[in-house]
């Protein structure tokens, strides 16, 4: 039996979670703040994490061009209790990740890029 499009994504969320296991939660987003495919902890609600995900995504385009950055290719967040990475998804989607607070970042963008490469077929 062949796996739908969001069990493919859900497969590739978890895989790129077991390589980067300081990933806590994940999630792709469309562009205009719709779910396409998560793998969140329990209690995470999936609207607030894809409408916040859509949003940061268009205002850090519209910075990155409005400076003269170019396209922009991730946008990093960092609190208290860890970090938030969204990276392009080409222009469909983005790719959301919630990492912990002591995360090896250089390892979460690794397979960020890995795992945004391998979705853009399944996203398009």
């Amino acid at each position: 039996m062949t796996k739908s499009r969001s069990d493919q994504m859900v497969e590739r969320l978890r895989y790129m979670q077991a390589y980067a296991p300081d990933i806590e939660a994940s999630a792709i987003v469309s562009v205009d703040g719709l779910i396409m495919a998560s793998a969140l902890q329990q209690g995470v609600e999936e609207d607030r994490v894809s409408a916040m995900s859509a949003a940061m995504l268009s205002l850090g385009e519209r910075i990155s061009g409005e400076l003269g950055r170019g396209i922009l290719e991730q946008v990093y967040i960092k609190g208290d209790n860890g970090s938030i990475v969204l990276t392009a998804i080409g222009e469909e989607a983005v790719l959301t990740a919630m990492a912990r607070k002591e995360a090896k970042l250089g390892m979460i963008f690794l397979e960020m890029r890995r795992a945004a490469e391998d979705l853009v077929k399944l996203v398009g």
